[in-house]
């Protein structure tokens, strides 16, 4: 029975499907190291406006909901608008070169282009409110932005990451009162775990690292 393909024609098909395995292989490797925490962490971004969260939270003691305003009930939190930078800076530092891009939004109504630190994939869902409301505090994944001169990410934000926290989430959580405070979580006892675990009604593991959560 005669071939199908020509000898050449059958070397070219499998030259084609190994390039084609190996260049998959490489784009997979190349992935894996762009999204590796080494990579992604303590990396600072630059903003159109020096900012220090180190002054502001650290030194003033703002509230993380003064800037971030819908972070209680959205799941964006907010970026700081020009009006809410120019509730003090109208006054303070007003002439400081380093605000003029400020007074110039002002002036041209055109809003300040902050660059998001912690951006996720469009393919991710991630709700800040239902984060915050179920006592998951700021620096749980923000880490002390109260020492940080420059915001820069603490984690990778990978899905290792989150669904290590999906796990346990139990162990993750503290009473509303600490969620916008600027220091490390102490642990908690089994009672009061149990208790947060009510008071929140936090759904099971199964639930919580179901695809659907984070992907829809």
């Amino acid at each position: 029975m005669p071939q199908a393909f020509r000898r050449t024609t059958v070397l070219a098909l499998k030259l084609g499907l190994a390039g084609t395995i190996l260049l998959a292989i490489a784009a997979g490797a190349l992935v894996k190291w762009r999204m590796a925490p080494e990579n992604k962490q303590y990396a600072a971004v630059t903003q159109p406006i020096r900012f220090s969260h180190k002054h502001h939270v650290g030194d003033d003691g703002l509230d993380c909901r003064y800037c971030h305003t819908s972070v209680e009930k959205s799941a964006f939190a907010g970026l700081p608008s020009t009006q809410i930078c120019l509730t003090c800076h109208s006054q303070l530092f007003r002439d400081a070169p380093a605000l003029a891009p400020l007074h110039a939004s002002d002036r041209t109504q055109q809003p300040i282009r902050w660059n998001r630190v912690h951006d996720l994939p469009d393919f991710v869902y991630f709700d800040h409110s239902i984060h915050v409301n179920k006592g998951v505090a700021c620096v749980e994944c923000h880490g002390r932005v109260d020492q940080m001169p420059v915001l820069w990410r603490i984690a990778s934000l990978e899905m290792q990451w989150c669904l290590a926290c999906h796990r346990n989430a139990p162990q993750h959580v503290r009473p509303l009162r600490e969620v916008f405070a600027m220091r490390d979580a102490k642990p908690l006892s089994a009672a009061e775990l149990k208790q947060l675990d009510r008071l929140y009604r936090l759904q099971d593991t199964r639930r919580l690292t179901d695809c659907s959560t984070c992907h829809r």
